[in-house]
């Protein structure tokens, strides 16, 4: 897990693990859209989620592209995007994929802004 809002490509031509940029034909689309859920959230506008184990971890403007944070081949994202015409961002909301009971309403009041805010976009 991470606090990050990841857009496509989540693939790319070289398959490498990471740090390649893939390029959708709507990138800026996608941007804007990432950013618009960001840049509403008390953690991920940071760009600093401080995961354990990944302290060093950072996203500009807590954005990604996909590929360039890890490339995921054969992902929903992408498939979603390619062949049903769907913007589809992936939003990474915890460093912890299951967290307890006890945090889930702070876990509500980090995105309530963020998730209003992309509505809106549609």
């Amino acid at each position: 897990g991470s606090v990050v809002a990841s857009y496509p490509y989540d693939d790319s031509p070289t398959h490498k693990p990471s740090g390649i940029y893939s390029k959708s034909a709507d990138d800026e689309v996608f941007k804007y859209l990432a950013k618009a859920y960001a840049s509403n959230h008390p953690i991920m506008r940071t760009g600093r989620p401080n995961c354990p184990g990944e302290e060093g971890e950072t996203f500009q403007d807590g954005i990604t592209n996909g590929a360039q944070w890890y490339d995921v081949e054969g992902g929903m994202q992408d498939y979603n995007y390619v062949w049903a015409n769907c913007f589809e961002i992936t939003l990474e909301l915890s460093c912890c994929k299951y967290p307890p009971t006890s945090e889930l309403q702070q876990e509500w009041e980090n995105n309530r802004d963020s998730l209003l805010a992309f509505i809106e976009k549609v």
